[in-house]
């Protein structure tokens, strides 16, 4: 499995290209019906993942937000100061969306709205700590790979350049088995009402440490991996993270 690093300095350039190994439909969240689905060559499967930092971009990403989510009442147009969003597109079509907050006083992060008191807990062991929110997948598009790459380069953020050791996220009680099993997440505190959202959450904790375990022993391998059934395979080779990092270091997203 191969990645290639973009040559351009501009932060509206990708981050990184990479192909999907395999036409394989992502299971974070409900499947649509197979005929709603589009096959994509593997070939023609070149996605980039970028910065969401023009207004066109954000757009598209809100829009497969609201697509994804306004059904279920997903509050999709909540805005924070202390966001990095980051979008996959695949011909130029956003297909996949995360924002990674970073915990900074006053405004917390989003989980302290519903999970104040866990949230303090960490911090008080000196913990630096971060959240993922507005995550979505265009399942129109096969691909296993956008997920574990979205998550790749925000852990890259998370913790290679800002230091945190904890990322939190909040999840919807029946994909809790999905984040446990596939990425190592750990319950972290009990199903309450989100009243954003207006549906359960349940909070869940990773460790960077542990992240960086999956990583260096199974970041690269793709779908061929025998011995784990977590999506760590599809993140980025340790190489290919390191140039990554460096990259961004390079164009000064490293903490000011």
């Amino acid at each position: 499995m191969t990645t290639q690093l973009d040559s351009e300095d501009q932060n509206d350039q990708a981050i990184i290209t990479f192909p999907s190994p395999h036409r394989l439909q992502d299971i974070s969240i409900p499947k649509l019906k197979p005929d709603t689905i589009k096959e994509i060559p593997f070939a023609q499967q070149q996605f980039q993942i970028r910065l969401a930092n023009s207004q066109g971009i954000r757009e598209a990403a809100s829009l497969l937000i609201k697509k994804m989510y306004a059904w279920r009442g997903y509050d999709t147009d909540a805005k924070d100061p202390n966001k990095i969003t980051l979008v996959t597109d695949y011909k130029d079509t956003v297909v996949g969306t995360l924002t990674l907050g970073l915990d900074s006083p006053p405004q917390g992060l989003t989980a302290d709205e519903l999970y104040h008191p866990e949230v303090e807990l960490l911090r008080s062991q000196g913990r630096k700590i971060c959240d993922i929110t507005r995550l979505a997948i265009d399942l129109d598009l096969k691909s296993k790979r956008v997920m574990p790459a979205l998550f790749h380069v925000a852990y890259i953020y998370a913790r290679n350049i800002h230091h945190c050791t904890d990322t939190l996220i909040e999840v919807n009680p029946r994909h809790v088995v999905f984040y446990e099993r596939m990425m190592g997440f750990k319950r972290f505190g009990p199903e309450r009402i989100c009243p954003r959202v207006n549906a359960p959450a349940v909070l869940m904790r990773l460790t960077g440490s542990y992240m960086s375990e999956q990583i260096q022993k199974y970041g690269g391998l793709g779908p061929d991996t025998k011995n784990t059934k977590s999506i760590y395979p599809y993140f980025f080779s340790s190489t290919d993270e390191l140039g990554i990092t460096q990259r961004l270091l390079r164009d000064g997203f490293g903490p000011t």
